[in-house]
């Protein structure tokens, strides 16, 4: 009778407290959860993979439609997968499958809200926000330019008024996008919540392996080791442009006019190169001329690229890829031609969509591009959920850690392009075309996202979006728009990774990373020279010791990968300033009574 009382109070107790009912989940229930989330992940990202190409490389009301449908449909099943993972804090799993959790945790850049409707909405916003940029079009001089056109005009014009022009041109197009961003931003700072995260820009800033407090902090770190650099390439680029327009174009001191840096956005200042030459050391070669004079096309450019990986010890690149990537402009739709690589089935179907154009630009981000190729091949046999870079920097890092042998001398001779390497005297022309876009993206790098940081967080509204970008790209950049911006005016939405909602830092992550793998690579080979004449070209070996670093994919924290490859378990903008240290001190001694800063 007492046995039977107590077993009655039992179940009262378990009843009025259903939580006490539901025993703590087993460590063998969470790796059958994280097995089934990444077999209906994998099978849905094909689905998602196939309609986003066929939106991106056929922009239609339709294809649009297709790719929301199929996007917004992912996302409310990982954002399920995401809310049952954190069911399984603090239950004692093996260290795979504690990290597949944290990973489907974060697996969404935009997470939905978990109410029916909220994804679909979600996923029409950023299909609308990123096929108006695509098919973004405005009028000068009676002509209609596309986003191409307008940056042929930047990188080659010297008239003031027509740069004017045509920045405000492609700047319009971003106007009708501010409501939609705004609307985009609450759904998924309300999906971020749903699933623990303070707001989207912290969920995004937890992906590295730390907390997201910490990360913020590490790129302040990484900053506060470029920033003199910056300051002095921006202070000799300010002091040619003064040379060139005069005040009333360009001040010799203060912010520079954005429009005048080759570049529709002034992250990268590559084309101004025959404004701000030294005159006592000329180039001998301009790599445009020598790709034209050589009978390249874009078909062969991307073979160069392809021959570079198989130098390295890589496998040549599938047929399919030949046979399925867009590597030209069609002449008959409206595509998306911000290029990009792809990874159909996580598998083999490997493909790039690019607007290619035989020009310098093109011949490095075809390299680029390939080595986020190479990488989704190299981690093919990993899990589903381990089929990534270490970090979102890393697989930005790779091709670009390419590039830096792709345009060397040294590397130009090696195909062909170059009969000679010059000699020392040409170190310093060499160093500032590659500064003029590797350090001087290094703040647009950075900003990008803290911009987004401070949307996400409410600390900026709507109403501010404008003011506040431009607040930050003079605090990192030193730069001011052309002329006064509209109120209405939306400039965050020019620069395609806002309105197509691809976190940004990794782009600064990778221009450090990158030359710590060149460092690296070229200590691996026995190169003694400068680092900026290494090229890593036909060295199987070292390709062999970075592939194993790619293969690893997602499966470790991104500091063991760093050091499987490099020996170091930081990241350390050092081996930037190991490349560039002779131009650095060629542009203190350029500088010298002028006023830097601004």
């Amino acid at each position: 009778m007492k046995l039977r009382l107590l077993a009655a109070a039992s179940a009262a107790l378990l009843a009025a407290s259903p939580a006490l009912a539901q025993s703590k989940p087993t460590p063998a229930e969470a790796k059958a959860f994280v097995d089934k989330a990444e077999a209906e992940l994998a099978a849905f990202n094909l689905y998602v993979a196939k309609a986003a190409w066929v939106r991106a490389t056929y922009i239609t009301e339709d294809t649009q439609w297709l790719e929301a449908k199929a996007s917004g449909e992912q996302n409310e099943l990982a954002t399920r997968f995401a809310k049952q993972a954190a069911k399984y804090d603090g239950v004692a799993v093996d260290p795979v499958t504690a990290r597949k959790l944290k990973l489907l945790k974060l697996y969404l850049v935009l997470p939905a809200p978990d109410r029916p409707g909220a994804a679909q909405e979600l996923a029409t916003l950023g299909s609308r926000l990123d096929s108006t940029y695509s098919t973004g079009k405005f009028q000068y001089k009676g002509k209609t330019l596309t986003l191409n056109d307008a940056e042929d005009v930047l990188a080659s014009s010297r008239d003031p008024a027509e740069l004017k022009a045509v920045w405000e041109g492609w700047h319009s197009i971003a106007t009708p996008m501010r409501s939609d961003y705004a609307e985009l931003v609450k759904l998924a700072n309300e999906g971020s919540r749903g699933l623990g995260y303070k707001d989207t820009g912290a969920l995004w800033r937890s992906g590295y392996d730390m907390e997201p407090d910490a990360f913020a902090a590490e790129t302040d770190r990484l900053w506060k080791q470029v920033e003199p650099f910056y300051k002095n390439l921006h202070c000799y680029v300010r002091a040619r442009l003064n040379d060139k327009y005069g005040d009333a174009v360009q001040k010799r001191t203060g912010p520079i006019r954005a429009d005048l840096l080759g570049n529709m956005w002034a992250q990268q200042w590559g084309n101004i190169y025959d404004v701000v030459a030294p005159k006592s050391a000329p180039s001998s070669y301009k790599l445009d001329d020598l790709l034209v004079s050589h009978g390249y096309d874009p078909v062969k450019m991307v073979k160069t690229g392809e021959n570079f990986y198989s130098s390295l010890g890589f496998s040549p690149l599938p047929q399919t890829f030949w046979e399925r990537s867009q590597i030209t402009r069609p002449r008959d739709r409206e595509v998306v031609c911000h290029a990009s690589a792809w990874d159909i089935n996580d598998r083999d179907d490997i493909r790039i969509k690019m607007c290619t154009k035989v020009d310098a630009d093109d011949f490095y981000t075809v390299h680029h591009e390939l080595g986020h190729n190479y990488y989704q091949r190299a981690y093919a046999d990993q899990p589903f959920l381990f089929k990534n870079g270490a970090n979102d920097g890393f697989h930005e890092a790779i091709g670009d850690f390419a590039g830096l042998s792709a345009l060397t001398p040294t590397y130009l001779k090696q195909i062909g392009l170059l009969d000679t390497v010059p000699g020392e005297q040409e170190d310093i022309p060499f160093l500032l075309k590659m500064a003029l876009d590797k350090i001087a993206f290094m703040p647009f790098g950075l900003l990008v996202d803290r911009w987004r940081w401070e949307v996400f967080s409410g600390e900026v509204d709507p109403a501010h979006y404008n003011a506040a970008w431009w607040d930050l790209r003079m605090k990192y950049q030193g730069l001011t728009p052309p002329a006064e911006r509209p109120a209405d005016a939306f400039d965050p939405g020019a620069k395609y990774h806002v309105p197509g909602n691809t976190p940004y830092t990794r782009y600064f992550l990778a221009h450090i990373y990158q030359f710590q793998f060149h460092r690296a690579a070229c200590r691996q080979i026995g190169w003694k020279g400068p680092l900026h004449r290494c090229s890593i070209y036909g060295e199987k070996e070292m390709g062999k010791k970075f592939e194993a670093m790619l293969a690893m994919g997602a499966s470790k924290p991104w500091p063991e990968e760093l050091a499987a490859f490099t020996g170091e378990t930081r990241t350390d903008a050092q081996a930037v300033a190991d490349y560039f240290q002779p131009l650095n001190v060629w542009l203190t001694k350029q500088n010298k009574g002028e006023h830097c800063g601004w």
